[in-house]
């Protein structure tokens, strides 16, 4: 949910894979840089935007993963340390570490956990671990980024979410979405930065491994790019915004007077250069491009990511910010990106639009696609292989349930045991017994009885 646009994507996962079923995009109401400032307006946002993904899909699902804006979001850093009794580490003994990091952080009042990402573990003396599952020790440290917002952010969040008759299932960092959809294996064990360029904000995230280690927000988008037009040119916002969002197959005519109406007179038309247009575009941009630069050359992770900077996010579909962006960022490799192919399938055209990167990564999210391990916003431990467990558990669970159920029936109702109840065979001959043994009872009781007359 953008400050400009909202935008619902409806995943199916299935053994062929994750596959896009139905997407929709609607103009966002009720939401100035990435806070909900009216509750209905935006409810109705989120409401129009799903009501059409469902319509394409024919699917109808009232549970969403949704993103949280990184404008509201703080992050503190914490360690976690166990003494494990049985010394081999566990899916238990993981969780447990990872929930003493979150009771022991310090976390200011009046906020909530959204993310508990862990970086490093340590086993025993064995320090940089990539995955403690299955090891042996008698003591386990594990390092947290974990992520907070605002109660009352939050609350009005899934309020809006509800109003729209939905329910929330989790809430995801936007930038961390958006980096789960973008960034290959090779980028995120160098080490890379992120950073999704929006309607009003600049997300950022830097991963180092397999988490995020640090994340930001600028709050400057393309929408400065159409106010600072709307005021250079003298027209109303809606023709700025089409100017620009025209600006690529305008750019192909450097010599051309482009017609716009004027403010305040829509009737009347003046003529204007293209160079003007072209100046104003490129300063913001330049402009925008320089604070993140600055912000991640005092950052000791971005000065240490291999990997370089990644940009995506509508902003990034501007025209010479392909050239621009790597004169800004200096001695980092630069790429532009959308979506990744080879993680979900589905419309060329979905993942070819780096708009859709951050509602893609919520699906990728909500299938699996997350750090190793981490605490969610429902502080439920996450991991992976977690859906491919979850899937089995319930089959089993019903199995067992049904044989209970069959055999406590054929006790009290002495019905035949089929041929597919999964009983064993001496199960099976203490039944006969007890159905044999249950009608010579009475019969012996009736017979004494009977005796006594």
């Amino acid at each position: 949910m953008g400050s400009t646009q909202t935008c619902a994507i409806i995943a199916q996962k299935d053994d062929d894979g994750l596959k896009v079923i139905g997407f929709a995009k609607t103009k966002t109401s009720g939401v100035k840089k990435g806070a909900i400032t009216n509750i209905e307006l935006a409810s109705k946002s989120i409401e129009e935007a799903v009501r059409s993904a469902e319509m394409m899909s024919g699917v109808r699902y009232d549970k969403v993963v949704v993103s949280i804006s990184g404008a509201y979001t703080k992050s503190v850093d914490s360690v976690g340390v166990v003494n494990i009794p049985n010394h081999e580490i566990g899916i238990k003994e993981i969780h447990r570490a990872v929930s003493t990091a979150k009771h022991t952080a310090n976390l200011p009042s009046g906020h909530e956990i959204i993310h508990v990402l862990p970086y490093n573990f340590k086993v025993n003396d064995l320090e940089h671990v990539d995955d403690p599952l299955g090891m042996s020790g008698n003591r386990l440290e594990v390092s947290t980024h974990i992520v907070i917002s605002q109660e009352s952010h939050i609350k009005n969040l899934k309020k809006a979410v509800e109003l729209a008759d939905l329910r929330v299932d989790n809430i995801v960092l936007s930038g961390y979405a958006s980096s789960i959809a973008c960034l290959d294996d090779s980028e995120k064990e160098l080490g890379a930065v992120l950073i999704d360029m929006g309607g009003a904000i600049c997300d950022m995230a830097i991963h180092t491994g397999n988490s995020i280690r640090y994340n930001d927000c600028l709050q400057i988008g393309s929408i400065n790019i159409t106010q600072d037009l709307s005021m250079a040119l003298h027209t109303p916002l809606k023709e700025a915004e089409k100017i620009k969002l025209g600006y690529a197959a305008l750019s192909m005519q450097p010599n051309a007077l482009i017609q716009i109406p004027s403010m305040g007179d829509e009737r009347r038309v003046n003529e204007v250069s293209l160079d003007v247009v072209s100046n104003v575009i490129y300063a913001r941009a330049e402009e925008t491009l320089m604070i993140l630069a600055k912000i991640l050359s005092d950052n000791r992770y971005a000065n240490s990511a291999g990997g370089g900077v990644i940009l995506t996010g509508g902003m990034t579909k501007l025209a010479g910010l392909d050239e621009l962006a790597p004169a800004t960022f200096d001695n980092k490799s630069v790429r532009l990106a959308s979506a990744r192919k080879d993680l979900i399938n589905g419309f060329s055209e979905i993942f070819n639009d780096p708009e859709n990167t951050c509602a893609i990564g919520l699906c990728l999210y909500g299938a699996g696609y997350f750090t190793p391990y981490e605490l969610d916003s429902n502080e439920k431990l996450r991991y992976k292989g977690e859906i491919e467990n979850f899937n089995r558990q319930p089959k089993q669970d019903f199995v067992l349930e049904k044989e209970e159920r069959k055999e406590t029936k054929s006790d009290f109702l002495g019905e035949d045991l089929q041929e597919n109840d999964t009983i064993s065979i001496q199960e099976q001959l203490e039944f006969e017994e007890k159905k044999e043994k249950k009608p010579n009872v009475v019969r012996s009781i009736w017979h004494k009885i009977m005796n006594q007359f």
